[in-house]
């Protein structure tokens, strides 16, 4: 029997850009620049584009109904297979839109999800776009989840006479309550072990997508890690060993990238991957100088990270990508705004002696070395030095036990508090100070956030 073969198009799909932009939003010089590397890191083939100033979005189809002809007419001209917005539609929305159109119709949110979905390489990092996924789709449910029935779903999922679409919700439904479960495990687990670290200090390198975090970091550490110039080229933590002069190792850490209109979904089910981030030393906010809107981004990032709530960390903003800008009034601009910013280029490695200086500064806020003298009978200071500080050495008396460690600022408090003496070892001696007025208060302090401050 002759074998049929079936032909296959490999041809990627091609792709019409929209964007309804209001009163109230900021422009770029180039409104679509954006969605247009979105759509082309999942896979689409760009044809054309349509942008449409309005002061509120029509109900009905988000655009306006001559927009919406122009849309149509474009469609049928490039035999386009979707259009893609640069906004969040409402489901109802998207239908009237298809139905005019005759394409499919995605907005910004469900193409960051497919390139995240697309990018996932890890259990965790899978489970976690499966499920931003499913509660995007909820509300968007066309008899697309049968797939599902393979799960096993248990007794009395299924009851008589229901409709077809009932039953895909249900099993929607029961899926998001699995992999919040299992994500609920694993960000404990996460917890635990970033908690538990205590080998060296931990720097965590968080930005704008495609701002040159990891190649920064393969600069730093020549770790080596994927690098490549395209939206959200990494999706899990990587975290590697830094030689940082005159301080020693430091355990630094790269995770997703962020971006403006960060699907509210994806990063509550991402707070597991960025753990790292959460309970970090020292944050290193890489921003691309190069950009035209490198503020925008800049504000965007800070706008996630107070979501995360770690917003409050102490912070240092990087300009990267130095060697790309044309014009040294544009770095000008730039530095006047963030006039402690730490500009540098991870390709050709200038400014980074600068920012090792900072970054050990910034480190040697945050922690004293110090040697302790403390009750052998304290059994409650003794276990908190342990849990809280490095201990380097420990030297055993009659009347007392001596730490010599390395401890966080914050912690401080309870160490001034029942401590028999406290001697600070060299270069510690102003900070411990300052530490001891706020010994009584016995919190962690953090730097206040300001997100026209490099150093939030």
């Amino acid at each position: 029997m002759r074998e049929q073969h079936q032909l296959r198009d490999d041809s990627p799909e091609r792709s019409i850009l929209a964007r309804l932009i209001l009163p109230d939003q900021t422009v770029e010089t180039d409104p679509l620049e954006e969605l247009h590397g979105l759509a082309v890191t999942a896979g689409t083939e760009v044809v054309d584009e349509l942008i449409q100033r309005r002061s509120h979005p029509e109900s009905s189809t988000f655009l306006g109904k001559g927009k919406v002809e122009e849309l149509r007419l474009m469609v049928e001209r490039h035999d386009a297979d979707m259009v893609i917005f640069d906004n969040v539609l409402s489901p109802a929305q998207i239908r009237n839109l298809e139905r005019a159109t005759k394409a499919k119709v995605l907005d910004r949110t469900e193409v960051i999800l497919d390139i995240f979905a697309a990018g996932a390489r890890t259990y965790e990092s899978r489970l976690a776009i499966e499920l931003a996924q499913l509660e995007y789709s909820m509300p968007r449910l066309k008899r697309m989840w049968t797939h599902l029935s393979r799960q096993a779903m248990g007794v009395g999922m299924r009851g008589p006479g229901e409709k077809q679409l009932e039953v895909d919700r249900r099993l929607a439904q029961k899926r998001i309550f699995d992999l919040k479960q299992e994500l609920g495990k694993i960000e404990r687990r996460r917890e635990q072990q970033v908690s538990a670290r205590k080998e060296a200090p931990t720097v965590s390198l968080v930005g704008y997508t495609n701002a040159g975090k990891s190649t920064l970091m393969n600069a730093l550490t020549e770790a080596n890690v994927f690098a490549k110039d395209k939206l959200f080229a990494t999706l899990d933590t990587r975290t590697r060993r830094w030689q940082l002069p005159g301080w020693g190792v430091v355990l630094l850490s790269d995770t997703v990238g962020f971006i403006r209109d960060l699907p509210h979904s994806l990063v509550a089910s991402f707070k597991s991957t960025l753990e790292e981030t959460r309970q970090a030393d020292l944050l290193l906010h890489v921003a691309d100088a190069s950009s035209p809107v490198v503020f925008d981004q800049i504000t965007a990032v800070y706008n996630v990270l107070k979501e995360l709530g770690i917003e409050e960390k102490n912070t240092l903003l990087v300009l990267n990508k130095i060697d790309a800008i044309q014009s040294a009034a544009v770095l000008t601009r730039v530095l006047d705004r963030y006039p402690n910013a730490i500009p540098v280029s991870a390709i050709s490695k200038k400014g980074l002696v600068q920012l090792q200086e900072a970054v050990g500064e910034a480190l040697g806020r945050e922690f004293y070395d110090i040697e302790v003298d403390v009750h052998p009978g304290d059994g409650k200071l003794l276990s908190y030095l342990e849990a809280k500080g490095e201990v380097l050495s420990r030297e055993y008396g009659d009347e007392t036990t001596t730490f010599h460690l390395r401890i966080p600022a914050g912690a401080m408090g309870p160490v001034h508090r029942d401590a028999v003496e406290i001697r600070p070892l060299p270069g510690s001696y102003h900070a411990l100070q300052r530490s001891a007025d706020h010994s009584e208060a016995d919190v962690e302090t953090e730097s206040e956030f300001d997100p026209t401050s490099e150093v939030a």
